[in-house]
This record gives C-alpha cells, structure tokens and sequence, in this order.
C-alpha cells in the first residue's frame, strides 16, 4: 500500500469534516490507523476557539473546535530544508514545521490569525510490530499566504517525468541482491495503490490520481535513497542524490496541490 502524510491526511479529511462531506469519526481514524491514539498539545501563544468546545488534547476533541470556531479548509504544508514553501511563521513555527516536514494551517475566524498544526512522532516497536505515538502542536501562526503550489493540472504533468525518472533510479538499485526484504518492496511500490482511506468522500478523481501517483513516487525516492544503486563514482553517487531530491520535490510539490486544491475559489460558469 501506498501512503502519504499525516499532514496530508488531516488536511484533506479535516476538510471533510469542515465542509460536512466525511464524519468525524472516519476522520480520526483515517489520520490515526496503526498508531497509538493522537494527543494534542495547545502551545501558550495559540488561544483555543472563542466559541465551542475549549482547548481539547484528542484529535477529535481538536477537529471538533475547528468545526465549532468557523474554520474553512485546512491547507498542507511539506518544507524540507532547501525547500521550504510558504512556511507559516513566526520563526519558532517555521523551525517545527521543517523538523516534522510537514504540518497543517487552519485560519480561524474571530480568533489568531493562524493555527500552525504540527505533528512530533515517536516511533516505537520493531519492524515486524511497529508503533508510533503523535502529538499534534497547535502553534500561533503568523496571517501568510497558502502554501505555495502549482495546480493540479501542472502537477500532473511534472509527475509524468518525475515518475519516469524515479523509476530508472529504481531498476538501477543493486540492493535486492544483498537484502532478502528488497525486493518485496519494490514490488509493493510499483503495483501498490493508496490506502481505501487515504483520502476522504467525494475527492476529485485528477486531485486522487495526482496524489497516488506522488505518493508512489516518493516512496520510490525513500527506496532508491537507501543504496548508490549502480553508482561507481562518488560523482554518480552525487547526481544521482541530487536527482532523487529534484524529484521528491515535484512529488511534495504535487501532494500539497492536490489536497490544497479545494482552497481554490470556484469560478461560476460564463454566461453565455
């Protein structure tokens, strides 16, 4: 099965909620899966919701308040250092959001300017049984722009060539023949599709095939990283390094369009 990030799906399916197309309960366990249930821990500068529920330390608890407090769609955000985006600030937010790589802005009306949504993961367990505990971070977010990103229309197309390119960096690992669980992997990688409940109800068929096909990507970048594949020099190895990163950015890139693309105004039909 192919993936994405917490990040992207709390913002899609906090969306649902926000906009009523999904339940609350879906919601939670859509974002939560195999990990043990999400805290959340409201930062000092970060005043919960003037009306509804308070500050709440549940997930639940937490896409309850946004709905209560008139929030619109929730817009995703995935910086890496060297790539950072429209990074929400102030600089305490900003340094967060670039160590989880990724997080969750929500506007709140009547209320701060921003809410900065960010997830701190600890990993427990093995590779056969593992775990993870998340706390989501409420942090006071400076009024900015949404992240920047193309549309989805632009995305698909990078994603074409990313895809492609991605794929030979694939066929050029030399890590199955030393790895017993290699070339499971690859396997998995190249036919998987997303998760039943990666994304919510009613989400755009192009937004859904931009997002399997990111993801997919990106998790051919995390393989193909792990091995010089059939790099010889220490200048292959290099731009090879560096070709997988210009990719996992178009894939990020691509990711943050599809689910941000219900933040786009609708434009009414001309009339003729």
């Amino acid at each position: 099965m192919l993936d994405l990030p917490r990040s992207a799906r709390l913002a899609a399916w906090g969306t649902g909620v926000l906009t009523g197309a999904a339940g609350l309960d879906a919601a939670v366990a859509a974002v939560v899966r195999d990990d043990e249930p999400h805290a959340v821990r409201w930062a000092a500068d970060a005043p919960g919701p003037r009306t509804g529920p308070p500050r709440s330390e549940d997930l639940a608890g937490l896409l309850a308040a946004l709905a209560a407090a008139g929030c619109g769609p929730l817009l995703l955000a995935l910086p890496v250092p060297g790539d950072p985006g429209a990074l929400p600030g102030p600089a305490a937010v900003n340094v967060a959001a670039l160590e989880a790589g990724e997080c969750v802005l929500a506007e709140v009306p009547g209320g701060p300017a921003r809410w900065a949504l960010v997830p701190e993961v600890t990993d427990f367990g093995s590779v056969w049984e593992p775990g993870a505990m998340v706390t989501w971070s409420v942090l006071g977010a400076a009024p900015r722009r949404a992240p920047e990103s193309s549309s989805v229309a632009d995305s698909e197309r990078e994603l074409r060539l990313a895809l492609a390119t991605a794929t030979r960096a694939l066929a050029s690992l030399d890590v199955a023949r030393w790895r017993e669980d290699a070339a499971d992997r690859i396997t998995a990688v190249r036919d998987g599709g997303l998760a039943r409940d990666a994304l919510p109800p009613g989400t755009a068929p192009r937004a859904a095939r931009v997002l399997q096909t990111a993801a997919r990507v990106l998790a051919i970048v995390e393989l193909a990283a792990e091995d010089d594949g059939a790099a010889v020099t220490s200048f292959e190895a290099t731009s090879r390094a560096q070709a997988l990163r210009e990719v996992a950015q178009v894939a990020r890139r691509a990711v943050v369009a599809a689910v941000n693309a219900h933040a786009e105004p609708v434009r009414p039909p001309r009339s003729s």
